[in-house]
């Protein structure tokens, strides 16, 4: 049986973070919510909060790095709303070190969930979205790195870097078909999140990560990030990039790769308009 039908967003990644802030602020849109999440506590706590507030929430905890988990999400959220009009494909883990020293574990483990857990989504919610006959949207969730590429986060750049390319693809895919759903991809910078808790390489301890912490603890907020995606999918705008300041570094990486000049990593400030040193 299916509850009174009304617009459903589905958040994975939903307990913490930018998920979080994607649930808050789709439920204050009205929106019936779907949130998965691994931790089981934090995502009880949310669902909690977000009912008490007058929400209808389903909530379900899920490893995006099965596909048949993401499956069995889709199916209780028809079951339970009877249909799907946002998903999130939000999920994903942070993993530091050197290209050579991450294990064979820690690079699957980035990948499986920073990528795989897209693609699960992707595979498992699509052909419903597109049954369904209506306009519907997907954001995956990339980030910075999925633009510019940094040392010691090879793991993380490459997943990353992945979810835009399958993103671009998709966005061709609903176009060619002359479907009304919308893709976009979120490349935010530094949000204030718990990420580098995930983190399987250097370690908390190391120097990189702690420095790395304290500038996502700096970040922007989740509620305001989340503000931001909802206006570009209002726009059906594909890009969504909540920091600016990357942009002079980009553009230096596009250059190299026009001139085929050898790159060189210079650092940004995200949050500013031009290269900080």
């Amino acid at each position: 049986m299916t509850e009174q039908q009304q617009q459903v967003a589905v958040i994975t990644g939903a307990a913490s973070g930018i998920g979080r802030g994607l649930a808050e602020r789709a439920a204050a849109r009205g929106y019936a919510l779907v949130l998965a999440d691994r931790d089981s506590a934090a995502l009880e706590r949310l669902a909690a909060q977000l009912r008490t507030e007058g929400a209808a929430v389903l909530a379900q905890v899920t490893d995006v790095a099965e596909p048949g988990q993401l499956e069995e999400l889709r199916d209780a959220a028809l079951d339970r709303f009877g249909a799907v009009d946002l998903l999130f494909n939000n999920a994903g883990v942070m993993q530091t070190g050197s290209c050579w020293e991450i294990s064979e574990a820690q690079w699957q483990r980035a990948l499986a969930v920073n990528l795989g857990g897209v693609i699960n989504g992707v595979r498992a919610f699509l052909p419903l979205l597109l049954a369904q006959g209506r306009p519907a949207h997907v954001v995956n969730t990339a980030s910075l790195a999925g633009l510019l590429n940094s040392p010691f986060m090879a793991a993380y750049n490459v997943s990353k870097q992945a979810v835009v390319a399958l993103s671009e693809s998709l966005h061709y895919e609903m176009a060619a078909l002359n479907q009304p759903i919308g893709i976009s991809v979120l490349c935010p910078g530094p949000v204030v999140s718990e990420i580098m808790t995930s983190d399987q390489g250097q370690g908390a301890d190391s120097e990189f990560n702690r420095l790395l912490d304290d500038h996502i603890r700096q970040g922007m907020s989740p509620p305001d990030v989340a503000e931001l995606v909802f206006e570009a999918i209002a726009e059906k705008r594909f890009w969504i990039l909540p920091h600016k300041g990357f942009k002079p570094a980009l553009r230096t990486r596009l250059e190299s790769v026009l001139s085929e000049s050898n790159p060189q990593f210079t650092p940004f400030d995200p949050q500013g308009d031009a290269h900080v040193a």
